[in-house]
């Protein structure tokens, strides 16, 4: 459809170019033979002479037809003294230039064109010109068969070119596809290698982000589910352990019974502190656990929450000093806040030796609320320190199930203090101490 349209154009172009030309080259001629002689029908030699140039220059056939009709003039000579009766001729007779397009059997394409010769209003003959149109029919085809090769070429090419594109779009592609059903059968370490700087390159660096993060949530969740299973069966197993000593003995002292059933007592103790802890982390990371903020003294609540655990300290002549800066009071929950805080002081007394001192202060510092918990306690490894906050984790198990700890305490408080918009930091050197930062905007609550 485009090369008929192509080829209908260029047609219409150079036709109506030549008819133009020929309409032209006709009122040119009209006038000479006017100037030249009123009468057409004398001075024969010298109109002869006038559309046989005009012949030669428009490579056409020349004729001047009087008001009868008659050839009077015929640049071929062939015509003579004849008469023409042609539509053109009696329309120019009348005064209209005419141009008509013919396909005769002898001379193949044909414009017959007539331009009428005027004088003072009066039609005294007629120019005829008679041109074939077989020379601009060769150039039409040969332009439409060079267009016609130009197309193939440029469909080969363009064709080539996109069977090269499609290679290079589709194969990346095709990775892609093939890793996501691979991360959709449970096979999360995915990577896909594309290498260039386009969008299919951003979006294979964004998958591998994603495959990354979302293997590294699925071995958190096993190793969660593991720890999770191991914590919940070890105090189900003592507990178990302890009853069935009990049943396989026949005779047992009350004080053994009593032993035995405070060592079931401390581990079901144990076993509500792991489940209580577990749903507040399932709370905090189903987003449903909501702040109650409240105009708190911090000075005030901490002097609260350190005097319960004076006990605990004293037991091991630890001395815990409360340092007041300044008097600082901001928005926060109070409750949530005192959970977190209380986890930070019972680790510092747990892991400090008897004698040992525990210093809390309190401060601002910018825009912030500086809360610093430092004890010369037995410390942390440098190793250990990117993964305190983790779930479970402990520096040392044994250690840990010796003093209760159930490895979610810390991951618990940094939570709180996160939801509060804060964060924490810890500094710890082995067997020299530990110290706990945690800021907490002053301008907290204040926008929900």
């Amino acid at each position: 459809m485009i090369s008929l349209f192509i080829n209908e154009v260029i047609y219409k172009n150079y036709i109506d170019e030549k008819k133009s030309s020929l309409l032209l080259q006709g009122n040119i001629i009209a006038d000479r033979v006017i100037a030249y002689h009123i009468d057409i029908n004398r001075s024969r030699n010298g109109i002869d002479h006038i559309i046989k140039k005009y012949s030669k220059e428009i490579k056409s056939r020349v004729m001047i037809i009087n008001k009868k009709g008659i050839v009077v003039h015929d640049a071929y000579e062939a015509l003579k003294d004849r008469k023409l009766g042609h539509w053109e001729i009696k329309e120019a007779l009348k005064g209209k230039s005419i141009a008509n397009e013919y396909n005769l059997k002898e001379y193949g394409r044909t414009m017959y064109v007539t331009v009428p010769i005027v004088l003072n209003d009066q039609v005294h003959g007629v120019v005829f010109i008679s041109s074939s149109l077989e020379d601009i029919y060769r150039k039409i085809q040969n332009i439409m068969k060079s267009y016609m090769i130009l197309s193939v070429l440029c469909v080969g090419i363009t064709g080539f070119i996109s069977f090269v594109f499609a290679h290079v779009i589709a194969n990346p592609i095709e990775k892609l596809t093939d890793s996501i059903k691979k991360m959709y059968n449970g096979n999360l370490e995915q990577k896909v290698e594309i290498i260039g700087n386009d969008e299919l390159t951003n979006l294979a660096g964004a998958f591998n982000m994603m495959s990354t993060k979302l293997s590294q949530v699925d071995k958190q969740r096993k190793e969660f589910v593991a720890n999770v299973s191991h914590e919940l069966r070890t105090p189900l197993s003592a507990m178990k352990l302890l009853s069935e000593s009990l049943l396989h003995q026949e005779k047992v002292d009350p004080k053994t019974y009593r032993e035995f059933f405070s060592d079931i007592a401390s581990e079901v103790d144990r076993l509500d502190r792991i489940i209580e802890s577990l749903l507040a982390l399932v709370d905090i990371d189903k987003g449903k656990l909501e702040l109650d903020y409240q105009v708190t003294y911090v000075n005030y609540l901490l002097e609260k929450l350190i005097r319960p655990l004076k006990p605990l300290a004293d037991k091991k002549q630890i001395d815990i000093d409360f340092v007041n800066l300044e008097k600082v009071q901001i928005q926060l929950d109070r409750i949530k806040i005192q959970q977190a805080l209380t986890n930070i002081i019972n680790n510092a007394i747990k892991y400090t030796p008897e004698g040992g001192k525990i210093k809390i202060s309190l401060y601002t510092e910018h825009d912030e609320v500086i809360i610093k918990i430092q004890d010369n306690g037995i410390g942390i490894p440098e190793e250990s320190l990117p993964y305190i906050f983790e779930r479970f984790y402990r520096v040392d198990k044994a250690r840990a199930r010796k003093t209760g700890g159930t490895g979610l305490g810390l991951a618990i408080t940094k939570q709180i203090i996160e939801l509060h918009q804060g964060k924490i930091e810890v500094i710890s050197q082995l067997n020299k101490g530990t110290t706990f930062y945690i800021y907490l905007p002053q301008n907290i609550g204040l926008n929900g």
